[in-house]
């Protein structure tokens, strides 16, 4: 059974870098992403290793592309748990006098949508562990089992903070926010737990294995081959064992 895994796992990894292949390496030919999650992929990823010619760039674009400001500002402060807020304020910043300097020139970006309301009379431990239920498809059980009974203040944070406080925001779907995070943990290296366990989540709310082959060819395109293959070879464990 292993061994069939671990062929299952190249052969889908060699077919997922000869797809991309196939593809031109022009940023505005990738199929099936639209135009703005495109833009979250490219602003999540340069945010999250610090590629401020290439965030500017990214900021600027999503604004043409008619992402809001709210949607772009939460992408953003996204950021601060998977990349750190160093990252996620610089690029706030970064954002914040772009906004002003295109105001300075007449031109108005659309604020968006704010965040509806949320019941703060539901515990908001148990708001996030539902959440995460919900993009894992799993039980989540209080603490998480190992690290979360080894560490319970990271568990509390991720439970209160990532899936409570900015995942449950309805500025961002949560189609859009996986892509903000498996962009963001793409780019990164030494991080394929994680991403292997948010390709899992992101597939589990509806993104298909198109949308991720395009997202990889932003990585490759806006990052580097190196780490939207290493991307690839992730992904193909999670589709082969998805299969299992």
């Amino acid at each position: 059974m292993k061994h069939t895994l671990i062929m299952m796992v190249f052969v889908l990894a060699n077919n997922l870098m000869a797809k991309s292949i196939e593809h031109t390496n022009q940023f505005n030919m990738t199929d099936n992403l639209n135009k703005q999650e495109k833009h979250i992929v490219t602003i999540a990823a340069t945010t999250a290793i610090g590629n401020i010619d290439g965030l500017k760039t990214a900021l600027h674009s999503g604004l043409d592309a008619k992402l809001s400001i709210n949607q772009i500002n939460e992408v953003l402060t996204q950021m601060y748990a998977y990349a750190g807020f160093p990252r996620s304020l610089t690029g706030i910043n970064i954002f914040m006098a772009i906004v002003d300097e295109r105001k300075s020139k007449g031109i108005i970006d659309e604020v968006g949508k704010m965040p509806s309301a949320i019941n703060e009379g539901i515990d908001k431990y148990e708001r996030g562990r539902k959440v995460l239920e919900e993009l894992t498809k799993q039980p989540q059980s209080k603490p998480a089992k190992g690290f979360g009974e080894f560490n319970p203040a990271i568990d509390r944070f991720l439970k209160e903070h990532l899936f409570a406080d900015i995942f449950d925001s309805d500025v961002l779907s949560y189609q859009q926010r996986e892509l903000a995070t498996i962009a963001a943990l793409a780019s990164m290296p030494g991080v394929e737990p994680m991403l292997q366990s948010h390709l899992n989540m992101g597939m589990n709310v509806g993104l298909t294995q198109i949308q991720l082959n395009d997202l990889f060819i932003i990585i490759e395109n806006k990052i580097s081959k190196k780490q939207a293959d290493g991307g690839r070879v992730v992904l193909a464990k999670v589709l082969a064992s998805r299969k299992q």
